[in-house]
Order: C-alpha cells, then sequence, then structure tokens
C-alpha cells in the first residue's frame, strides 16, 4: 500500500463521513477485513476521490446513484450522511434519486428513497414541502 495515497485516503474519508463514523469503522476492523479496507481507502478514496476531475459533491452523487442502482442501502445511508456533510442538499439527493427511477428503476429508486427519508429524519432534515 501506498503510504501516501493511503493517508490521503483516510484523511479525504474522514472530511466526508466525519472523525466519529471512521473511527467506529476502524475500532470495529477485523484483521480479516484489514485488507479490503486498505484497499478502499488507498484507491478509492486516495487514489478517486482525489483527482482534480470532479469536484467531492458530484462525486458524493454519483456514489449516490451507484449505491442506489445497486441495492447497496446501507452504503447509500452513509454517503448520503456524507453529501449532507459537503453542503449537498436534500432537495439534489431527491434529484438524482429521480433519475435513478428511469434508469435504474422505479423499485430501487423506491428502495433508495425510503433509505434517505430515515437519513434525513435521524439527522433533523424536513422532506415536507415548503
Amino acid at each position: 500500500m501506498s503510504q501516501d495515497a493511503a493517508a490521503e485516503g483516510l484523511a479525504v474519508r474522514t472530511d466526508i463521513l466525519g472523525e466519529d463514523y471512521v473511527a467506529r469503522s476502524l475500532e470495529t476492523l477485523t484483521e480479516y477485513r484489514r485488507p479490503l479496507m486498505g484497499l478502499v481507502t488507498e484507491y478509492g478514496w486516495g487514489s478517486v476521490w482525489t483527482r482534480p476531475g470532479l469536484d467531492r459533491p458530484t462525486r458524493s452523487l454519483i456514489t449516490i446513484a451507484a449505491m442506489t442502482a445497486l441495492g447497496h442501502q446501507g452504503e447509500l445511508g452513509v454517503h448520503v450522511r456524507g453529501a449532507l456533510r459537503q453542503g449537498i442538499t436534500p432537495a439534489q439527493i431527491q434529484e438524482t434519486l429521480l433519475q435513478m427511477a428511469v434508469y435504474c428503476g422505479a423499485p430501487a429508486a423506491a428502495e433508495a428513497f425510503a433509505t434517505v427519508e430515515a437519513v434525513l429524519a435521524e439527522l433533523g432534515y424536513s422532506t415536507e414541502p415548503g
């Protein structure tokens, strides 16, 4: 593992997902899963999320779309929290989910809407119009 990419990846992951989340995930990390976390931290967070071609909010919305399409509700919730930490609005997330309804199907989007609404409610965001 490249120490620079790993360190930078951990810094980006912490910035986006929050110190508490990252600390909890590291505390519960088993030796068996440690190589996977190293790979994701170095290459995902350290090599991809740090590239100059897209800003972090755009990468967050793409990740929300991917988690919706793949049905990974747990990771979707994690990345919704990260997106909100970066200033992405609930309305922008809603638009992303509507886009996914057309391109990956209404059932996937419906599950994603439920996950996002639960995260928004937990964090004190209103999902009511106006």
